[in-house]
């Protein structure tokens, strides 16, 4: 391994300890996914764009991880260096691609480039991510990917329409690696939150002016655990919230897609929310 101490990071880490690269990982399912990893004798690699990073960072450490925290913005090419560089010489043993975007409102009203970071983020970053670190890991023979998908892969995602079509990218893709690596000793996971209590409404512009972004949601650390048992068992895909999550789930599955772009439309579109947050 790299001198551990060339870019200010713990020395403590070593290879005694299992590895987890979370990205996404200052708020939300992600920071929740980190404390789960920690709390089961994982040391952490745990990557975010935002100032919250070395505060979230910090908590990690409480259960006696080791912690390394990469600010770098995942949509850029840049930032994605910078994650994988700081991955040099490390083995992975658990890599979560959790950071992602999304943006409401209609198509024809939001701006090309807000529609663009979406699907450099949830798109473009993991593809480029998760081919290093699956090559990783089926040379060795051992190692577990996960995608935060969503009940929203299921679904035409209208007033939000880039978002639900990126992670239906991701949902597919997830369970295409999966079916690949099968018999390499490397599992792939792709878990599938329905809304949760997260900052994602409000970097959406959806917290308020929106059905979905006004109502009740999941608690993240709900979603996070149920996301950490299967990660580990290597399941292949699981709805990960409450019973209402679950049974959106199934709904996914056997409803026409008009139906489903109709209902998605009553819980998204501008107008519909309450102004409060239940």
């Amino acid at each position: 391994m790299r001198d551990p101490d060339a870019r200010g990071y713990p020395s403590g880490m070593t290879d005694t300890r299992p590895l987890a690269l979370i990205t996404g990982a200052s708020s939300g399912i992600g920071l929740e996914l980190a404390r789960q990893f920690a709390s089961h004798g994982y040391d952490l690699v745990v990557n975010a764009e935002d100032e919250e990073l070395e505060a979230a960072a910090r908590q990690l450490r409480e259960p006696g991880a080791q912690v390394r925290a990469v600010r770098a913005d995942l949509r850029t090419g840049e930032g994605r260096f910078l994650l994988l560089d700081a991955l040099d010489g490390l083995t992975v043993d658990v890599a979560v691609l959790n950071a992602g975007v999304g943006r409401g409102g209609a198509f024809v009203d939001t701006d090309l480039t807000d529609d663009q970071e979406v699907i450099d983020l949830n798109v473009t970053a993991t593809v480029r991510l998760a081919k290093p670190l699956l090559r990783a890991m089926v040379a060795r023979g051992e190692g577990r990917l996960a995608f935060t998908s969503s009940v929203a892969s299921q679904m035409p995602g209208s007033f939000q329409p880039v978002y639900n079509a990126s992670k239906s990218f991701v949902q597919s893709f997830a369970q295409a690696l999966a079916e690949e690596v099968k018999d390499s000793g490397v599992t792939v996971t792709a878990f599938m939150p329905g809304p949760t209590e997260t900052e994602f409404f409000d970097r959406a512009d959806m917290a308020d002016d929106t059905r979905v972004g006004s109502m009740k949601k999941d608690p993240p650390e709900q979603v996070a655990e149920q996301a950490f048992e299967a990660i580990v068992k290597g399941e292949k895909k699981a709805v990960t919230g409450s019973l209402l999550t679950k049974a959106q789930g199934l709904a996914g599955k056997v409803l026409p897609d008009g139906v489903k772009a109709a209902a998605h439309r009553r819980l998204a579109e501008p107008g519909t929310g309450d102004g409060s947050r239940d």
